[in-house]
């Protein structure tokens, strides 16, 4: 089957909702004859139509030849039955609600319309491929093409083989998504396949902050937006992918891996979901909606009068970080200290981001920690503890408010919030390489297109510091004993060698000619 995806020419997806018509409209556009097909022949023309009219608005905004477009609307071919039989077809994609039974009756019917030769793909994002294909025939001819919303945009599809897949199918499908403009990234067949896995990362540990009282929701959104470069934070992800999806697919990955602890989800979503908030959709999630449009709280408010005669500030920590907050601060007239402390100091900033796991003789009573990450550039990170004395943090709020950069105030924990945040979403990407889930390679490209950070997982953690990684989940587990934080034995292995976390290293695989191949740990 060499060269499949150059000399494919029609592909039928079933299917017309907003991922159907996606698919339609990326594959018309790259030359491909798509015949379009529903249970619901109205919904046929209806979507053809619609993919019409984005074809007419790329052209307007200069971004299509009227030509070009007039072409790929010609090979846009409704169909009134998704099981009509066809002569010559090279590809179905079936885009249809994520019900078992259903897609399993709808492939069982396609492998008898067409031809032997037409490779089957399923556009699941949360079943699994090799159930899917049991109830085939030949479940050879049947892999996971998972593409993601909105698809013109998101230019990433996973490329996911059952266990019974023939084994041209997933390099016959590599070449196919790059055919359409989009990135391939080959993705097991597990729960989550690869992207909503590695989401995990964030998503769980966000609520953990959450329910142990470290946080708000809010605080947890500005600091992943502000300190950690996210699009958005995890919360509103969760209200804009709806809880209704979001629930299920945290309890579906989390019984998947046998209840990895890292993957844990929390008890918060539960009853969230049983009241029904599940966000934009309902109006109502994390946040409330009033017209689709989020409301959100107001920042910290500086407490009055107590910026008006600020007592000294005794900055301390390693030198980079608190060098750059006594800038920040002298910058916008704060006054600051660095020379010995005074027994009786004032306010005292701790630029480790935490109070309580460093020994020494700070006074708790006037000592609060200003979070190190993000170099005190778009947001500043207050950690206060119950036995800081009220009026010393009132100060506190008040100077760091005076810089003209947002305050969050968060309660203090083994490790400040965005290093926690990060260091999950590390642990759990270096646990996929590690279980041999997908490379290296694959994990960074798939998490920096499919969830939009700023660094691929891996990449993420080389550039923090696998060592700073390492050390952030070890301790939180000594000040928790939650085995959430078990590092990945990927992630301590290569800070025991110096190696980076993009790097697979030496296997058994390639002493029997397998290379690094995938499977083989590290």
């Amino acid at each position: 089957m060499e060269h499949w995806a150059e000399r494919a020419t029609t592909v039928r997806v079933v299917g017309t909702g907003i991922m159907g018509r996606g698919i339609a409209q990326v594959a018309a556009a790259a030359g491909l004859t798509v015949q379009l097909a529903d249970a619901r022949p109205e919904a046929v023309d209806a979507a053809v139509a619609q993919v019409g009219a984005m074809f007419d608005k790329l052209v307007a905004k200069g971004r299509m030849a009227a030509d070009d477009a007039t072409a790929a609307k010609a090979r846009l071919v409704p169909l009134d039955d998704p099981l009509a039989p066809a002569e010559r077809l090279d590809l179905v994609i079936e885009a249809v609600r994520e019900d078992l039974p259903a897609k399993q009756r709808l492939f069982q019917g396609l492998e008898k319309a067409c031809p032997e030769t037409t490779v089957l793909a399923t556009n699941t994002s949360s079943l699994s491929v090799t159930r899917i294909a049991a109830g085939l025939s030949d479940p050879s001819r049947l892999a996971g093409l998972h593409f993601f919303n909105p698809v013109p945009l998101m230019r990433l599809a996973e490329v996911i083989p059952g266990a019974r897949t023939a084994d041209w199918i997933p390099d016959a499908l590599t070449g196919l998504v790059r055919r359409l403009g989009h990135t391939p990234v080959r993705a097991p067949d597990t729960p989550g396949f690869l992207v909503n896995h590695a989401g995990r990362g964030l998503s769980t540990e966000a609520l953990q902050i959450v329910a142990e009282g470290t946080a708000r929701p809010v605080d947890v959104d500005r600091i992943a937006r502000d300190v950690l470069g996210l699009k958005m934070g995890p919360f509103e992800l969760m209200d804009l992918t709806g809880l209704d999806v979001s629930h299920p697919v945290l309890e579906t990955i989390w019984e998947g891996f046998h209840y990895d602890e890292r993957l844990r989800p929390s008890h918060l979503t539960r009853a969230r979901y049983d009241a029904g908030l599940f966000g934009r959709k309902t109006g109502a999630g994390w946040y409330e909606y009033v017209d689709g449009v989020k409301r959100e709280p107001a920042e910290a408010p500086a407490p009055a009068g107590a910026g008006d005669s600020l007592p000294p500030f005794w900055i301390t920590g390693p030198a980079p970080d608190a060098d750059r907050l006594a800038g920040v601060l002298a910058k916008a007239g704060v006054p600051v200290e660095r020379g010995p402390m005074p027994s009786e100091a004032a306010i005292v900033l701790d630029t480790d981001g935490v109070i309580f796991p460093h020994e020494n003789s700070l006074d708790p009573r006037r000592t609060v920690a200003v979070d190190p990450v993000g170099g005190f550039e778009r947001r500043l990170v207050l950690t206060v503890h119950p036995g800081l004395d009220p009026a010393v943090g009132e100060a506190a709020l008040a100077g760091l408010a005076a810089t003209g950069l947002p305050v969050t105030v968060v309660t203090d924990a083994p490790v400040p919030v965005s290093e926690r945040l990060l260091a999950s979403i590390v642990n759990v990407s270096c646990e996929i390489a590690q279980r041999g889930l997908a490379s290296p390679g694959d994990i960074d490209t798939a998490v920096r297109l499919g969830l939009g950070y700023p660094l691929g997982p891996l990449e993420w953690g080389n550039h923090r510091g696998p060592e700073r990684v390492l050390s952030a989940l070890g301790a939180m587990f000594a000040g928790t004993g939650d085995p959430r934080y078990r590092p990945s034995r990927w992630l301590s292995h290569r800070v025991a060698l110096g190696m980076p976390l993009t790097e697979h290293g030496t296997t058994p695989g390639y002493f029997f000619g397998d290379g690094a191949s995938l499977g083989s740990g590290g």
